[in-house]
């Protein structure tokens, strides 16, 4: 019941945050925005579940036949509910697991995916920003753009040299962890147990890196497709809206209104990327066209996935809880 509360205040914030920013001018600019450059948004999104999709399936390997092209589908799109409905994304890995463990594939190997889709996404992050930095150079910037910039890349690049430093000094982690956890007074029996669970998702981790390079690269190529076309909404939005803010500049408010999202622990950054995005977009194009912009963003982009992955979510993972309990009942 809390959490639902805490979704149902999120979600309020979101939008009481864009409304009181535009004031009475924000239905204007709305009831004005294209409905065929809405719609081009929404199938940006459509097109962006069959490419996760693909992914999937690619990091699967040899382990997708396990999983059909249909249920692949559904993964994405409960996996990305979950994301959006939960605390800091929590529910979005978890998700991932239990369903592709229901179709026979091991929570390490389902993990292991995860985690290179993750990896996969950090490097897309990486050569994006670097290649806004290069233009950035040839640009005069404003001191909000600098300090943009360097919050930007200070946080990715600590996201890649973190992952570096936990592959490399794995075993030391896990005797350290090993310790602080008897200190706790952890049963031995539980410790080897995690112990044994995160060994068995560094081979699978492994594994999963050894797909053929032709397969990793069609993964990338995929990772950029996916984040070219979500990252594109709030552009095509202020282009709509009649706003001239250059695309790059558009997608280092997202990545950094989103970070402060994923950073309050709020369910999808309710609040948090509204306000965030809000104080680094007004001064740009204006407080009216601001707010309708990041409306139109969250609608898209946070809104349609709990409308229409909710219902996904519900029926893989819904349905099988309620054949137990009534298992349960008729025993």
């Amino acid at each position: 019941m809390s959490r639902a509360l805490l979704l149902l205040g999120g979600l309020l914030a979101a939008v009481l945050i864009p409304l009181l920013l535009g004031g009475s001018e924000i239905w204007s600019r709305l009831t004005a925005f294209p409905l065929p450059w809405l719609l081009i948004m929404f199938g940006m999104i459509l097109l962006c579940w069959g490419v996760n999709t693909l992914r999937l399936r690619l990091l699967l390997g040899d382990q997708c036949h396990k999983v059909g092209r249909l249920r692949s589908l559904g993964v994405v799109m409960a996996a990305e509910f979950a994301y959006c409905a939960t605390p800091g994304g929590s529910g979005g890995p978890l998700t991932i697991m239990a369903l592709l463990a229901r179709h026979g594939v091991r929570p390490a190997r389902g993990s292991a995916v995860f985690a290179m889709d993750q990896l996969s996404d950090l490097l897309f992050f990486l050569c994006a920003l670097s290649g806004i930095l290069i233009y950035a150079l040839f640009q005069h910037l404003s001191q909000r753009m600098e300090w943009m910039l360097m919050v930007s890349a200070a946080s990715l690049f600590g996201g890649l040299i973190s992952c570096v430093m936990v592959a490399r000094y794995h075993r030391l982690l896990i005797r350290l962890s090993g310790r602080w956890l008897a200190r706790l007074n952890i049963k031995a029996a539980t410790r080897m147990r995690w112990a044994r669970k995160l060994l068995q998702f560094l081979a699978a981790f492994t594994d999963t890196l050894k797909l053929p390079v032709q397969t990793l690269i069609k993964v990338f190529a995929l990772t950029c497709v996916h984040w070219g076309l979500r990252y594109s909404v709030l552009y095509l939005a202020l282009r709509g809206l009649g706003a001239d803010l250059q695309w790059a500049w558009s997608f280092l408010i997202q990545m950094l209104a989103l970070s402060a999202g994923q950073f309050s622990l709020l369910p999808g950054g309710a609040g948090a990327a509204e306000l965030t995005s809000a104080a680094l977009l007004a001064p740009m194009v204006g407080k009216s066209t601001a707010a309708a912009a990041i409306l139109i963003w969250r609608a898209v982009t946070y809104y349609f996935y709990l409308l229409v992955g909710g219902p996904v979510f519900l029926l893989m993972l819904g349905r099988p809880l309620l054949k137990k309990l009534m298992k349960l009942r008729q025993a």
